[in-house]
């Protein structure tokens, strides 16, 4: 999960980036400054005590070798003086024990003295720096001999004061600069975030107002100005895409409305040929009463709504045509009673009447084959008697009358039936079911005339007899196989599929023969369907 940032501005990052870089640079340049000073000022105090020790030494030679202790106190008093200089000692090298012991001593007003240094002689031949003094020994030398040590203490109590007053300056300094920094970096800051500043305002009047006509204007940073013309463009881009939003718009609005005019016309001439579809369709009323005694078929509205479906397309399209073909008579009325009328409009028109002739004959014909389609599936076959029927003979006559047809797939049909199987049953509707079933096959199975199959199964129990019919092709589409007896459904919507040839089985199998057909759906490949019938009295001995 990304971390969370909390929102901060321009203006309080340039600023506090500035002062955070100008602060950092003069602490770290002050304190450099500052150790390399003090470092620099003990330097010189070091040196300054040195050359005074040497001068003492010098001076002590003749005091020591003589033993004159008065002289030599009168000249350390010379001393006071001398801030600087706050303890002196004087050694004398013992001529017996040859040991530095004391000879004499300066110790400056308000300074206590400080105790012998002989036994740190070796030690304090460098100087000792601590925090408040400056110690150091030097040797008495006469002729290459020594013959004692001059120590001498040095306070750093003025070197403290230089240091303090400095830091107080540096201090000072520091806050004049940041104070100068800070109203610089404003100014900067106002020179960068004011323009910035007016393009957020620019881009909030955009989305409040859709003022689109809004343009960001120039300033004297290249990088803003990259910014704003990039919006700008955005905004000229914004800008004509609606006005050619609103052109659309228009001609959209423009072109419904003639489309409705267009559409009360045809919805007037569909009117009527609805008026017509229904008086047919109160003929056909009395078919669907045998097939509302089928659990699994629609009810009669829904067989109404199917006829009228598909019944209105062919009707309406041959409607429509023949009301194109009435405007471009009037078209052709017109040029000619204003003696207008050209060979190539003649033209024109005849051509496109023959078309439109074509599209009215073909829709009448094919609606037409619907209701003939129709009455095959309300057929009533009360009327046919039983008689024998031997159904290997029936099955083979059949395929006989169907040679044609079945040629143009090619489908290998095995047939699984005693030659002298005989039942009593009618023969018309199990010719007309076999002749579906082949049917279906050779339209909706097979693709093409390769590796087909067809296998028909005849088998006879003390009660019924079993019809099962299958073949190899493609199956069944999911879409339709829960629908496959209904009415009206078919995968071939307009390639000539009606949808009626599986309902006209299941009605000619449950009400002419009285059976029951059942649809194996759990099948990978192919189709198959299971029909049984019943066997009358005369069947079963």
């Amino acid at each position: 999960m990304p971390l969370s940032t909390s929102p901060t501005s321009i203006r309080k990052a340039l600023i506090s980036a500035v002062m955070l870089v100008t602060a950092l640079c003069l602490s770290l340049s002050i304190s450099i400054s500052t150790y390399l000073d003090v470092k620099e000022q003990k330097q010189l105090i070091v040196n300054k005590l040195n050359i005074l020790a040497e001068i003492i030494a010098f001076n002590a030679q003749v005091t020591v070798l003589f033993d004159d202790r008065k002289t030599e106190e009168q000249r350390l008093k010379s001393f006071e003086k001398i801030p600087l200089v706050k303890n002196i000692h004087i050694y004398a090298i013992d001529e017996i024990s040859n040991k530095a012991v004391f000879f004499t001593s300066f110790n400056a007003r308000k300074t206590p003295p400080v105790p012998l240094r002989v036994d740190s002689i070796e030690q304090l031949q460098q100087p000792r720096i601590t925090e408040d003094y400056i110690e150091l020994i030097k040797p008495i030398t006469y002729e290459g001999d020594i013959k004692g040590y001059v120590y001498i203490r040095g306070g750093l109590e003025r070197l403290n004061e230089y240091i303090n007053q400095k830091i107080l300056i540096d201090i000072l300094l520091t806050l004049f600069v940041l104070i100068l920094v800070y109203f610089v970096a404003k100014r900067i800051q106002k020179r960068i975030a004011d323009p910035i500043d007016h393009l957020s305002r620019l881009l909030q009047d955009v989305s409040k107002n859709h003022n689109y006509n809004a343009r960001a204007p120039k300033t004297n940073i290249t990088e803003i100005n990259m910014l704003s013309n990039s919006l700008n463009i955005m905004l000229t881009r914004t800008q004509n895409q609606i006005e050619r939003h609103k052109n659309d718009k228009q001609e959209i609005k423009q072109l419904n409305q003639s489309l409705e005019e267009k559409v009360n016309q045809r919805t007037i001439a569909l009117r009527e040929a609805n008026q017509e579809l229904l008086t047919t369709l109160e003929r056909m009323h009395q078919y669907q009463n045998q097939i509302v005694e089928s659990e699994k078929m629609a009810s009669l509205g829904q067989m109404v709504a199917g006829v009228a479906h598909e019944v209105n397309t062919p009707i309406g399209l041959g409607i429509t045509g023949s009301t194109l073909l009435r405007d471009k008579l009037a078209e052709i009325s017109l040029g000619f009673e204003q003696k207008t009328l050209t060979s190539s409009q003649l033209k024109r028109f005849i051509d496109n009447g023959i078309e439109n002739l074509d599209l009215i004959y073909r829709n009448l014909n094919r609606a037409a084959e619907l209701v003939s389609s129709f009455k095959k599936v309300a057929v009533n076959q009360d009327g046919e008697i039983n008689s024998l029927v031997n159904m290997h003979e029936l099955i083979t006559n059949v395929m006989l009358s169907m040679r044609t047809e079945l040629e143009s797939k090619a489908p290998k049909i095995v047939i699984h039936c005693s030659e002298q199987l005989m039942i009593e049953s009618k023969a018309g509707p199990l010719q007309q079911i076999l002749q579906q079933l082949l049917s279906n096959s050779v339209i909706h199975g097979f693709k093409d005339n390769q590796n087909n199959e067809i296998e028909i199964t005849v088998e006879r129990n003390e009660s019924s007899l079993s019809i099962n019919y299958y073949d190899n092709g493609i199956g069944v589409d999911k879409s339709v196989k829960k629908r496959i007896f209904d009415p009206f459904v078919t995968t071939k919507r307009g390639e000539g599929g009606s949808g009626l040839g599986m309902h006209l089985v299941y009605n000619l199998v449950t009400q002419a023969l009285g059976g029951n057909v059942y649809f194996d759906d759990q099948n990978i490949e192919g189709t198959r369907f299971i029909i049984t019938l019943p066997l009358t009295e005369a069947s079963k001995l």
